[in-house]
């Protein structure tokens, strides 16, 4: 791999390592408004994301055939399902999910999380793949780019949100931190692997875009959009979406 495509591999593990040492500069949670914000900003960006980096690049390689790109997006809904039934792991805001474990709190935050990284490396594998010439899917280094910056920028307020809650039970700052900026640790490697698996069977790039789409909004429904909104204040939660959700389209149309 060339130091373009490493960069771009690892700018999203930036972004959740980064919003995780807020950890070493703020005492308290994070207030409930900005915590909506947040994840509707993050829900917009991967949504964003989804669309223009992933599912429209996935048909125009078919020209107008949309059953792999129907075939991959459904794929990649019941992949995340399936990981969500079989592993124990917190919601992002502490609700239970998944089977009953003597795992502790921690641990299964950081599953939660890394359930909810996986899709987003493979998002910017197979857009690397793309851009690489595997199955000529009509992307660029650029829009590559893109995603993986846009994926970075929700990556930040994302780490934050796992670091604090961490501390805020009880843990030092360092694990806390630690804990947080390892969770991305998974999308480098995710990206990684993608690249690797579209470089020996270029005929299924256009099912491994919308399969890491669908990945992507499964995570959105499941878990971000659900948290943005409950109780008061839901509007905020949709005003974060609107913002991520223009960022990120401007990203893809400017560099793309």
């Amino acid at each position: 791999m060339n130091e373009s495509v490493i960069l771009a591999l690892l700018i999203p593990f930036a972004g959740t390592a980064l919003g995780s040492a807020f950890v070493f500069f703020m005492r308290k949670d994070i207030p409930a408004l900005l915590q909506k914000v947040l994840l509707g900003f993050a829900s917009g960006v991967m949504v964003a994301a989804s669309v223009w980096s992933l599912l429209i690049p996935s048909m125009g390689m078919t020209q107008g055939n949309v059953w792999p790109a129907t075939t991959g997006l459904l794929a990649g809904f019941a992949f995340l399902l399936l990981i969500d039934q079989v592993t124990p792991h917190l919601h992002l805001s502490g609700g239970p999910e998944g089977p009953r474990s003597k795992l502790s709190r921690t641990t299964m935050l950081a599953l939660a999380v890394t359930i909810h990284n996986l899709p987003e490396g493979m998002a910017v594998g197979v857009a690397i793949a793309g851009a690489l010439g595997a199955g000529n899917a009509g992307l660029t280094i650029a829009g590559a780019f893109a995603l993986s910056l846009g994926i970075a920028i929700q990556n930040v307020p994302e780490g934050a949100i796992i670091s604090m809650p961490l501390r805020a039970a009880g843990n030092s700052r360092g694990k806390s931190f630690l804990i947080g900026a390892l969770s991305g640790i998974v999308e480098p490697i995710g990206g990684a692997l993608v690249i690797l698996l579209a470089s020996v069977v270029t005929g299924m790039m256009p099912y491994l875009l919308a399969f890491a789409a669908g990945a992507m909004l499964y995570v959105v429904i499941e878990e971000l959009v659900p948290e943005a909104s409950e109780g008061s204040h839901s509007n905020i939660g949709t005003i974060g979406f609107a913002i991520g959700f223009a960022l990120m389209m401007v990203l893809d149309v400017l560099l793309g």
